[in-house]
């Protein structure tokens, strides 16, 4: 008569082992996740023997005093906040948890507009939500929406993907501005076709047509399209306004950046009766977040805030 085993063999990762993995890494030490779990150093150790054991690899290099996490260490961390948050995202699904935001969070932003608008969202928006763990990102582009690195990105513009949920979630007009300076030596362009002999700061980002302006005039204007030619030009929205400033050209920059600048006359509003293509900003996230408590509670936040922004500036 065969031989048949009374159980299953035990699988190599387990949800706790991923708990505990978390844990671990966040702490710092074994004393120190012994300390936070109620055990003792020498029963944090034995675990995290037996993991690596079932495992045949080496999580944690350790001392000590100290410790690191392993190249594989590196790679279980990662995957496993990833499982530990889905599964967080199906218990709200199912209505366990769905009035409490918990859980990691992580949020991408574009360089200039991350650090000035939406890092001070999330200071406030941790301070009401301490349950939630939120990991911020800047980045020049946003990240491809194929992958699966972020849970909420801020981004300009709808994302050309079906696939995700974009929220608009505040208005962005983009304007011709230089300053005083500038204007004084090089004169002020009354007309779009004026633009193609003045000094063009340009910036270079996204999928966006470089070194082309489209302008209409008024909402049901023909649309203009001006080669826009200078000697200057970056990737980065800030260092473009900032040598705006300084009087080396024309720029063409999200109302957000520049708004402080024209109000106070270091800059000027150039065609005014002239539109440019709007890059409104818009949340953007997986299908699969809609319903989850985090995602919904940053969402709305953001898009209060930043209405709160507008109204103060308007």
């Amino acid at each position: 008569m065969p031989c048949i085993m009374s159980s299953a063999a035990s699988p190599a990762i387990s949800p706790a082992d991923l708990g505990f993995f978390t844990l671990l890494s966040s702490s710092g030490s074994l004393s120190a996740a012994a300390r936070e779990q109620g055990l003792t150093t020498a029963a944090v150790s034995k675990r995290l023997a037996q993991m690596e054991a079932r495992l045949g690899l080496t999580l944690i290099n350790r001392t000590t005093r100290r410790m690191s996490l392993t190249a594989e260490g590196e790679v279980y961390l990662e995957h496993a906040q990833r499982i530990l948050g889905e599964l967080q995202d199906m218990e709200q699904l199912l209505g366990q948890s769905k009035s409490t935001p918990r859980g990691l969070l992580r949020v991408n932003a574009t360089l200039g507009f991350g650090r000035s608008h939406v890092a001070p969202v999330i200071s406030r928006f941790a301070r009401k939500y301490p349950q939630v763990e939120v990991r911020l990102q800047l980045s020049v582009d946003p990240p491809p929406l194929t992958e699966d690195a972020f849970d909420v990105c801020i981004r300009f513009g709808p994302p050309p993907d079906a696939r995700v949920i974009a929220r608009m979630i505040a208005p962005n007009r983009r304007l011709l501005c230089a300053s005083p300076a500038y204007l004084a030596r090089h004169g002020e362009p009354r007309v779009p076709a004026d633009l193609a002999s003045h000094n063009f700061i340009g910036i270079r980002q996204g999928e966006e047509a470089y070194g082309v302006l489209r302008l209409t005039r008024g909402r049901a204007g023909k649309p203009e399209n001006i080669k826009a030619r200078g000697t200057m030009a970056t990737n980065d929205g800030e260092i473009a306004v900032s040598w705006a400033l300084d009087g080396h050209g024309i720029v063409l920059r999200a109302e957000w950046d520049i708004e402080r600048y024209l109000r106070n006359g270091r800059l000027v509003q150039l065609l005014p009766q002239y539109n440019a293509p709007n890059a409104d900003l818009y949340a953007v996230y997986p299908q699969r977040h809609q319903g989850t408590a985090r995602v919904r509670a940053f969402v709305d936040f953001v898009a209060l805030s930043l209405a709160r922004n507008i109204a103060r500036v308007q």
